[in-house]
């Protein structure tokens, strides 16, 4: 059953697929394990310096550094600069948002998330669920796991450094019908894409996540609902 458009129902998704995500982030981290001399494989603490979403790495991919942290946070204010930006064009935002072909119509109607609405902690909650939730999920499914899975069915043994061009137009084209703005989404796809072969998948998180984050505060205080 699809919950409708509002912002307790967003608030439920968000939490259900954080409590989700973090399930599977635990129990990709209780299966690994070392053989015991003394019988069964018994489960090891991570080693020092190891990611803490080796799980979701490629193999030997290395651990956050403050250059890959920077690169990702400048990857995620590139991405929030070309989903803004371009709105002020009304040919954009004729031709590159959908439904293609006309500009989208202005409604009278209040957005759900706005807090005159919904009250401030189910827009607090929206912002939280699409920075914090939805970005980092998108970034293990798309980049993480659909990308290598689709240069193998054996997704883990192929690092994520590896540049596999079909792969990458595909991962960017399946992102793209994600969302509303073709166009938009898209750069972003390629942008995340490149920062998680660049600089791993922490990096490409870490880009989403400041994305998400910048286009809630900018239609917070600009007023700007359309995004959401």
């Amino acid at each position: 059953m699809v919950l409708p458009v509002t912002a307790w129902a967003y608030a439920v998704r968000a939490a259900a697929t954080a409590l989700v995500g973090l399930w599977c982030l635990w129990k990709g981290r209780s299966d690994k394990s070392v053989a015991s001399p003394n019988g069964p494989r018994q489960a090891r603490p991570p080693r020092l310096g190891e990611a803490a979403l080796s799980p979701l790495h490629g193999p030997g991919e290395a651990a956050l550094s403050p250059l890959r942290l920077l690169g990702g946070l400048l990857a995620g204010i590139l991405v929030t600069v070309l989903w803004i930006v371009p709105e002020i064009s009304p040919f954009y935002r004729t031709w590159f948002c959908w439904p293609i072909g006309s500009l989208p119509v202005a409604s009278t109607d209040p957005s759900p998330y706005d807090p005159a609405v919904c009250g401030w902690a189910l827009t607090i909650a929206k912002l939280v669920g699409s920075a914090f939730v939805i970005a980092p999920v998108e970034e293990v499914f798309f980049r993480s796991f659909l990308y290598r899975w689709l240069q193998k069915r054996d997704f883990l043994s192929i690092p994520l450094s590896r540049f596999d061009l079909s792969a990458f137009l595909w991962m960017v084209f399946l992102f793209t019908l994600e969302h509303d703005r073709p166009l938009a989404a898209a750069l972003a796809g390629a942008v995340y894409g490149f920062a998680a072969i660049r600089w791993g998948l922490a990096s490409a998180i870490i880009a989403h996540v400041t994305t998400n984050l910048l286009l809630a505060l900018h239609v917070i205080f600009s007023g700007a609902w359309a995004f959401w």
